[in-house]
């Protein structure tokens, strides 16, 4: 008997479709069972085409495609139409995609197989393979849908492991997963599912040549479907024992094939009979190109995240041992994007004084390039301190050193173009910097500032000030150029902060309302002399940068996402209360003297304006602003006459002692000059002469105390209401 009288008996045909020349080659019973007359012919492709029905053709490329990548048959069941647009029959296709390269280096696939006719079930049966309808093609473009989103918003290996096993499949769900890696020649199991902890332990080293499915789908880059425990067994019989005792009827292994690499293989288990229908199979493989971009990313993003915090570890030096009398917090948050390293810096640094150093800085720019100035700035600052030179000395050599390491040459030695993609590593840039040296037996600090924000003080009661010290250009700009120092003492229980500009201006904010914010950070939820703990020092730390950008969470949304423009960096400097004799403490302790000290020297009258914001802010919360006013006037006019009438600076104490409502302020301002001042009657047009009537009308109390070098000019406010300052008659 002929084979063409068998496969016409069992209602099968023969068929060749070839994409390259765009012809179907059919025998006799192949072109009955679409339709045509019952002998071979060769038609163009768009022939029988016309003779399946849409929906089914739009399958049979993902079949095709799907059939190819794993090396297997394609299968498909087709409706076959009339001229009319009736369903003649149905039939299932089987064939064998072979590749075939043309010569302009492209590929097509050359379709091998037969079609046979199948009866549909009669109303009232189970057919033995639903067809598909729409509604499950509905159900897995939506799962696919949520799969993709919810493996794409996956950040680690962890996450995209547990995404994985928490995946429903349309119409048939594994129970146990599985995700081998590939180190080298060897397989291992990065992660699991559905299975007890050491249940791994066998698979967790094994060689590539191992006789087992995930290590052959590594291999090969071809899925392996195994329906039926005796496929598996026959197939791979040295790892049945091993999968034996798992109690899985069915398993599927797919490459996690990323840009044409096999970087593992992927394992699903399950419970229940699968027989791996092409749909099945196409989901499967979807999941498993998903899988693998999402391991891929995951990956990339852990080796970053690795980076920076060495980066960051590298760069961010240690606080050192305790400081006797002192305690001090510091943190670095880099910003949002990129390696998530930057400018910024802080360092603390032992001086052959038996003092140490405080310094922050930040490098312009929030890239790879500054956080290599910073790198280097860092340790030059470091290297002129430990020589002892003083603050301004410090900022000097560092002001050459970064003017020297980023000056740009003159002419490329080499001659290379390299259409300037290194320019901007060439390019001159600057760092701002605050440099603090502290006396921790004394508290006092000499400060030198180069285009830095001041540092702030919130003192023992509560209150919070800004501090103005004298600074000069940032570093790199003026090889040559002054630092000022400001010295001043933090007072017992006081605490300093000093922070570069994205603690501040982060968020829409500008110096003033970012300033505003920190302030309420700083009085908000305080008790006296809480900071003086550990603890609650770094507690305030932590709460200073939540401020800006909120919990430290890459999953929180809304308003307090993560919204960081610039590098962060915050130190934190709180010397400790003096501690009292045993028996001396009070049941109700006094509050502490608020109180600043400030210098203003010849040079620069313009300091005025920050000495008379310091008067307001001392007195911020005083009962009567007319007091306010009037002590801003006072000490103005005082401050004012020593620059107008001495060759030497102003030195200014204020202090403000007492309970609310009834304290006291005591401001002094001394000078190196002995002439005293004397009180004269000016005119109506005078411009000068009216400050010791200021004195006499507005003061409690005021006076002129002669020293051995100069003299002290001082006066006294006492706190009263409003009220009883200005009665209602």
């Amino acid at each position: 008997m002929r084979t063409e009288d068998v496969l016409a008996a069992i209602a099968t045909g023969l068929w060749r479709w070839d994409n390259a020349s765009g012809t179907v080659t059919l025998d006799s019973e192949a072109a009955r069972l679409l339709g045509l007359p019952a002998e071979p012919v060769e038609l163009p492709e768009v022939a029988v085409r016309s003779r399946f029905h849409p929906v089914d053709w739009n399958e049979i490329n993902g079949i095709v495609n799907l059939a190819v990548a794993e090396g297997t048959l394609a299968e498909a069941r087709l409706r076959i139409m009339d001229v009319d647009g009736r369903v003649l029959r149905t039939v299932r296709s089987r064939s064998k995609p072979v590749a075939n390269r043309t010569p302009e280096g492209s590929t097509d696939y050359e379709l091998i197989g037969t079609i046979q006719e199948i009866a549909e079930p009669q109303p009232g049966t189970t057919a033995a393979h639903t067809p598909i309808t729409g509604d499950w093609r509905r159900s897995r473009e939506a799962f696919l849908l949520d799969a993709g989103r919810a493996l794409a918003e996956a950040r680690s290996t962890a996450e995209v492991l547990r995404v994985a096993a928490s995946l429903s499949m349309p119409g048939f769900s594994p129970d146990g997963l599985a995700v081998f890696g590939v180190a080298g020649d060897r397989l291992s199991i990065i992660g699991h599912h559905g299975h007890d902890p050491g249940d791994e332990g066998p698979f967790s080293d094994m060689p590539l040549e191992t006789n087992y499915p995930a290590a052959e789908v590594v291999r090969t880059g071809r899925a392996i479907y195994l329906p039926t425990p005796e496929d598996y067994k026959r197939r791979f019989p040295a790892a049945w024992p091993l999968a034996q005792r798992f109690d899985r009827v069915s398993w599927a292994f797919l490459p996690l094939i990323v840009a044409g690499r096999t970087m593992g293989a992927w394992m699903a288990a399950f419970k229940h009979p699968a027989s791996f229908s092409p749909d099945e199979r196409s989901v499967l493989t979807t999941v498993a190109r998903m899988l693998a971009q999402a391991l891929q990313r995951a990956v990339v993003a852990e080796s970053e995240r690795e980076l920076t915090t060495g980066l960051q570890r590298s760069m961010m030096p240690q606080l050192g041992p305790e400081i006797p009398g002192m305690r001090i917090a510091a943190r670095y948050v880099p910003t949002g994007g990129g390696l998530q390293v930057g400018g910024d810096w802080y360092d603390m640094i032992p001086l052959p004084s038996g003092r140490f150093a405080l310094v922050i800085g930040d490098v312009q720019g929030h890239d790879v390039r500054a956080a290599g100035l910073m790198g280097q700035l860092r340790i030059a600052v470091r290297a002129y301190a430990s020589e002892g030179h003083r603050p301004d000395a410090v900022l000097s050599r560092a002001s050459r050193f970064l003017a020297g390491l980023c000056s740009s040459p003159e002419s490329d030695p080499y001659g290379d173009d390299d259409g300037g993609q290194d320019s901007d590593f060439q390019s001159p840039r600057f760092a701002t910097c605050l440099y603090v040296e502290c006396d921790p037996r004394t508290g006092m600090l000499e400060v030198a500032r180069a285009g830095h924000p001041d540092p702030a003080i919130r003192m023992a009661d509560g209150t919070v000030m800004m501090r103005p010290t004298a600074g000069g250009l940032p570093l790199g700009i003026v090889p040559d150029t002054d630092y000022p120092t400001t010295r001043f003492t933090l007072e017992p229980g006081e605490t300093m902060m000093l922070c570069t500009d994205g603690l501040i201006e982060t968020g829409g904010h500008d110096l003033d309302t970012g300033w505003a914010r920190l302030r309420a950070v700083l009085e908000s939820d305080l008790h006296e002399n809480a900071y003086e703990n550990a603890a609650h020092l770094e507690r305030l730390a932590d709460l200073l940068v939540q401020a800006v950008h909120g919990p430290s969470s890459h999953h929180t949304t809304g308003p307090l996402a993560d919204r960081r423009e610039d590098d962060i960096a915050v130190v934190l400097l709180c010397r400790e209360s003096a501690e009292r004799e045993p028996g001396t403490a009070l049941p109700h302790p006094a509050r502490p003297v608020r109180r600043t000290v400030l210098t203003v020297a010849q040079a620069e009258p313009e300091r005025i304006a920050g000495v008379r914001q310091q008067i307001r802010e001392l007195l911020h919360d005083w009962a009567d602003p007319d007091q306010v006013d009037s002590a801003v006037l006072m000490v103005s006019e005082m401050v004012t006459n020593v620059l107008t009438h001495t060759d030497g600076d102003a030195l200014l104490v204020a202090e403000a002692a007492g309970e609310l409502g009834a304290r006291r302020l005591r401001v002094e301002v001394a000078d190196g000059s002995d002439e005293l001042p004397h009180k004269r009657q000016p005119g109506e047009m005078s411009s000068s002469g009216r400050g010791v009537l200021l004195m006499e009308m507005l003061a409690d109390a005021w006076g002129v105390d002669p020293r051995g070098e100069g003299k002290s000019i001082w006066f006294e406010l006492h706190e009263q209401s409003k009220t009883d300052a200005d009665p209602v008659f």
